[in-house]
């Protein structure tokens, strides 16, 4: 339904926005809210993403990773430690409680709501905190996934450009597919590797706010829990696809299959990202951690395609379309 619907709209609405609109409707049914679907469509919104992503390494060599990812590392990095220092601050000028502010912070930084839920243990946040966080990143990066591709194309941003802000500044990985695949096929490639980068970092950088949790409040929460869920193992599975493609185990033409149903399988998988979308939910956060995250997507959106704009003109690459 979603190509159907493409083929009749201007190029920069996309299938998947389409499909993800799809969702936000439908999921407002309340037959589609039933308790008894809900396992289904996580199973679709998460496990299907997550297999997408890793047929899709069948599609790029290790080299051309590689070309993506190393250059770029210095600025992934970077931007992340100021995401964590920027939501912190923002949460400490709005009295947000510590732990609810912790998970903001590794919710715009890392990976959206799984490093929210691999961190909730690790400081021992309370469900509510979980829940609010979630809330949140939910909420910022849906508003992402329609306003970063309508901002790219009126700015006349580059396929690399537009991949590394979209993969660096939304949060979600399921946020960020959306995002760039909306916007062309070349930024959802850069966006995707950005995207595994960030989301391999966060099992050190779940260590490192570990240690600085117990230094700041003496207590230990539980870190083996929090590791378990931290190690994303498609990035695992995308790279050993990659490796085979490298050496001449997957051929063009396999690639070019896999990547057909790799697509399939992340369409579905947005729609459903739509109907999981829950606005009582955002609703029952309340005023001040919406405004932290107002304002760190803000902020970091903004810090983030400057840093990569600058970037790239050191580098040789293209920044406008």
């Amino acid at each position: 339904m979603a190509r159907l619907a493409a083929g009749f709209l201007p190029s920069v609405v996309s299938e998947v926005t389409i499909a993800i609109l799809i969702g936000l409707v439908v999921g407002r049914l309340p037959a589609v809210r039933s308790v008894a679907l809900q396992p289904g469509l996580r199973v679709a919104a998460e496990r299907f993403l997550r297999f997408g992503i890793v047929l899709l390494g069948a599609k790029l060599s290790v080299q051309q990773i590689a070309g993506i990812g190393l250059p770029a590392a210095a600025i992934i990095a970077a931007t992340m430690i100021a995401a964590l220092v920027v939501v912190l601050g923002l949460s400490r000028l709005a009295a947000v409680d510590g732990r609810l502010a912790v998970l903001l912070a590794v919710g715009a930084a890392v990976c959206g709501n799984s490093a929210v839920v691999a961190t909730s243990p690790v400081i021992g946040a309370r469900p509510r905190d979980t829940a609010y966080a979630i809330a949140t990143v939910t909420l910022f990066g849906t508003i992402a996934v329609f306003a970063y591709p309508l901002i790219g194309h009126a700015a006349g941003l580059g396929d690399a450009v537009f991949g590394l802000w979209s993969g660096i500044a939304i949060n979600d990985t399921s946020q960020v597919v959306a995002a760039s695949s909306a916007y062309s096929a070349g930024a959802f490639e850069v966006a995707t590797v950005v995207k595994l980068i960030r989301n391999a970092l966060m099992a050190p950088l779940l260590l490192g706010i570990a240690w600085a949790w117990h230094r700041r409040t003496g207590e230990a929460g539980d870190t083996r829990a929090g590791l378990r869920r931290a190690v994303p193992l498609f990035v695992l599975g995308f790279l050993v696809l990659s490796a085979l493609r490298s050496v001449g185990a997957i051929d063009a033409g396999l690639a070019a299959s896999l990547e057909g149903v790799a697509r399939a399988l992340i369409l579905v998988a947005l729609a459903a990202v739509g109907l999981n979308v829950r606005l009582e939910d955002l609703r029952a956060v309340g005023p001040k951690p919406l405004l932290v995250g107002l304002g760190g997507a803000q902020i970091i959106g903004v810090a983030t395609i400057l840093a990569i704009t600058m970037f790239s003109l050191a580098n040789g690459l293209v920044v406008g379309g």
